[in-house]
């Protein structure tokens, strides 16, 4: 009997990271991972704001993309109400798109329609949306089926990198943003 025979192999499942604003989406992250942990190796979760103490944006970014996407494949970012205005995630979305990951955008019901029927995103994440880079989901779509996310993180991980868009001056600070908020309209693809 072989040394090969005695191993027990188990299929490797792609791994992802899940940005989100840890104070008022949570309760989503665990619904989503538990939607989505037969399929994917969802990145131990952990506040990256809580475990690198730094406001130090080049040092923090380097240390989300060292200790935390590093070996992920794809990043979705959980999109509730208050998402575009933290540094954190604008930070998640840099070093991503830095390291040349997949990238998904998941609309949560807490991101609420504005007067002109519109929903705020991160502004790293519109950009991308726009440039065709980025996938845009929504909750909803999302437990209609497992395959709505297996389908959004594929075409993720195959997109052109050549699409990608990071020039965008860096939020210094929750709460603000260098530009005016973009929003999203509710369509076909958003």
């Amino acid at each position: 009997m072989s040394l090969d025979s005695l191993l027990i192999r188990r299929p490797v499942r792609p791994r992802i990271f899940v940005s989100y604003h840890h104070a008022n989406d949570r309760q989503a992250y665990e619904d989503f991972v538990q939607l989505v942990s037969g399929t994917y190796d969802v990145c131990t979760d952990h506040s990256v704001r809580g475990r690198i103490h730094s406001d130090n944006s080049a040092y923090v970014i380097r240390r989300i993309r060292e200790e935390y996407i590093s070996g992920s494949s794809v990043t979705v970012v959980l999109c509730g109400r208050d998402t575009p205005w933290r540094k954190f995630v604008d930070w998640e979305i840099k070093a991503t798109l830095d390291a040349e990951h997949g990238l998904v955008g998941l609309c949560l019901p807490s991101c609420a329609l504005d007067a002109q029927n519109l929903r705020p995103v991160p502004d790293r994440l519109f950009d991308n949306i726009q440039s065709g880079y980025a996938e845009w989901i929504h909750w909803p779509t999302l437990l209609a089926g497992a395959q709505i996310i297996a389908d959004a993180v594929h075409n993720a991980r195959a997109r052109n990198r050549r699409l990608i868009v990071n020039n965008r001056e860096l939020m210094s600070r929750n709460g603000t943003s260098p530009y005016a908020l973009p929003v999203l309209p509710r369509r076909s693809g958003f």
